[in-house]
């Protein structure tokens, strides 16, 4: 997305939500616009971009309502981590709708109307940061903030094609931010790419000793490995929608196709944990948040946030010990995994509601909406979710990658890979997305190359072998995969080529191949150009090493001529006069 560089809007105003007749204008993403924006520094890190925040978040002069006017209240200090981005030379644009007290999975919870989605407003945004996720997909503005408990900086951005990034606890103050469950929450960030949101988060971050939750926590900053194992729920649920799930299994395809070797991981204790969120005492902290408001003026405050805020009335200090020491239990089961994986993939979200839908079964639809994303603040987790795919329906599919607390960095690396590898533009504008950028705080590698073994076109004067070396990538040897797989010429293929498919051992042949190697940062796109049937996994050698390389799916050869007994495709071309 281009830096915003058109005068903020001059006005400033309650949002009142979109009337019948104006379905797609978004007027409820914004509920105060600054008048002018205050100037910024023209020589900080993030001069020249502009952000809006959600509206628990401090803004000196400005009023804070947290979506509930009879609650609202106008600070004399900005928030740190506002005051920190302005001081980078960022422009603050205004304040956006959420779901009132930031309690919703949705964006529908506001007395100041549903915010829509960015790619069909019959669609919910996704909350509680929905009006925060709306403006950056819309691109109205550059970045902006949100906050995470349960999920709210992660599942608007996946409903909206756009980042969201979810530091570790503490890693930014939440010093002058009004929280839902103040051990839990997180300022969290949207922008259209990953590299900007890192820069934001370097500007952003810092021990604050006035936050009772800040840490000084150190980030790992070595960048991702290269070959790596990405851990997989054992159980998925989409809740009936066939398209989420397709899109998720092509997730999982292209992380393989990036180096990655999915590992199947028991999500029971992670289930678990993130139900204690809402069905546990711990739900007292949302009652504790804004007791003294609440006990007062309880009839101000929508439904069904209401309810889940009186609902922490119930518990008492033991409930509550037994609840921590239930989710420590839990924390330390699933923590095992992190011993053989690199990284957790989870759906951003299972499914997407319209906004009907979600009013007619605000509670359940909202859980359902929170399915992946409840536990990861609960067991202390970093998470960042990135665009995936758009769907045959036109709505965007997001993931989230996860990580232990600290990999943030690391997780942005990765992030960026699979991101610019999807080839979607920038949330709803249509805008490409540039190239991609050094992730602002991870120490620079050598450059790491990935070898790719090839066995058809892509071979030395092939036809396609100027996709490789247009790519910086070099031959290092000629060799010949261990004897478990079979050759195909595929039907109908312009230019020709081949289909290996791995088989039994004893059915097998040695099938000649080229090893390349590819800088990793060409490599995603180099991947992005194969077509279906063909795929990247892993080959194993004759020397008994793997490599990454051409497969074919199974089901495309059933009318496709068996070439294995002329040991490969140089060999079998030279028997049709061809070369």
């Amino acid at each position: 997305m281009p830096q915003t560089t058109t005068t903020p809007d001059t006005t400033t105003y309650a949002a009142t939500g979109p009337s019948a007749g104006e379905p797609h204008s978004g007027a409820a993403a914004w509920l105060h616009r600054l008048a002018p924006a205050p100037a910024a520094r023209q020589d900080g890190d993030l001069a020249g971009l502009s952000f809006a925040v959600k509206d628990n978040i401090d803004v000196a002069g400005v009023p804070t309502t947290a979506a509930c006017p009879a609650f609202a209240f106008v600070p004399d200090q900005s928030a740190v981590v506002v005051q920190r981005l302005i001081e980078a030379g960022a422009s603050l644009w205004g304040k956006t709708n959420l779901d009132q007290f930031a309690c919703g999975l949705n964006g529908t919870r506001s007395p100041h109307g549903a915010v829509p989605n960015a790619f069909d407003a019959r669609y919910v945004s996704g909350g509680s940061s929905s009006g925060s996720a709306y403006v950056v997909a819309s691109g109205q503005v550059d970045f902006s903030l949100g906050t995470d408990t349960a999920g709210s900086g992660r599942v608007p951005a996946g409903l909206n094609n756009i980042v969201g990034l979810k530091p570790s606890k503490g890693l930014i103050s939440a010093r002058g931010v009004l929280p839902a469950a103040q051990s839990v929450d997180c300022v969290s960030i949207f922008a259209p790419t990953v590299a900007m949101a890192c820069r934001v988060l370097q500007a952003a971050r810092g021990y604050d000793r006035l936050d009772p939750y800040s840490r000084a926590l150190p980030l790992i900053d070595r960048p991702f490995p290269t070959a790596f194992r990405f851990g997989v729920p054992d159980r998925l649920e989409f809740f009936g929608d066939a398209q989420a799930e397709q899109a998720f299994a092509a997730a999982v395809q292209r992380l393989r196709e990036m180096g990655g070797e999915p590992v199947a991981i028991d999500y029971r204790p992670l289930a678990e944990a993130a139900a204690l969120l809402y069905e546990s005492a711990l739900v007292a902290e949302r009652y504790a948040a804004i007791r003294p408001f609440f006990d007062a003026s309880e009839a101000e405050v929508v439904e069904p946030v209401r309810g889940i805020i009186a609902s922490g009335r119930q518990y008492g200090a033991a409930d509550v010990f037994a609840a921590q020491t239930r989710l420590r239990a839990l924390g330390q089961q699933a923590d095992a995994m992190w011993e053989r994986i690199d990284t957790l993939l989870v759906p951003t979200a299972p499914t997407h509601y319209t906004i009907a839908q979600m009013r007619d079964d605000p509670v359940a639809r909202n859980r359902n909406l929170g399915a992946y994303t409840n536990f990861v603040n609960l067991l202390d987790y970093a998470a960042l979710s990135v665009p995936s795919s758009l769907r045959e329906d036109g709505l965007p599919f997001g993931i989230t990658l996860i990580g232990p607390c600290g990999s943030d960095l690391q997780l942005a690396d990765l992030g960026q890979r699979y991101h610019h590898a999807t080839g979607l533009p920038q949330g709803a504008t249509g805008v490409p997305l540039p190239a991609p950028q050094p992730i602002a705080g991870l120490a620079p590698a050598a450059q790491v190359f990935v070898q790719v073994a090839v066995v058809g076109a892509h071979l030395s004067g092939m036809p396609l072998n100027g996709q490789l070396t247009e790519r910086g990538a070099r031959r290092l040897r000629q060799t010949v995969t261990a004897p478990e797989y079979r050759l195909y010429a595929l039907p109908d293929s312009t230019p020709p080529k081949p289909g290996l498919l791995r088989v039994e051992a004893g059915a097998g042949h040695r099938i000649a191949v080229e090893v390349w190697e590819m800088p990793i940062e060409a490599y995603g796109s180099f991947v992005a150009l194969i077509p279906s049937p063909l795929a990247i996994g892993r080959i194993r050698l004759d020397d008994r090493t793997e490599v990454q390389g051409f497969l074919c799916e199974a089901q495309a050869l059933g009318h496709a001529e068996d070439i294995s007994r002329h040991g490969g495709w140089r060999a079998y071309l030279e028997t049709r006069g061809a070369s």
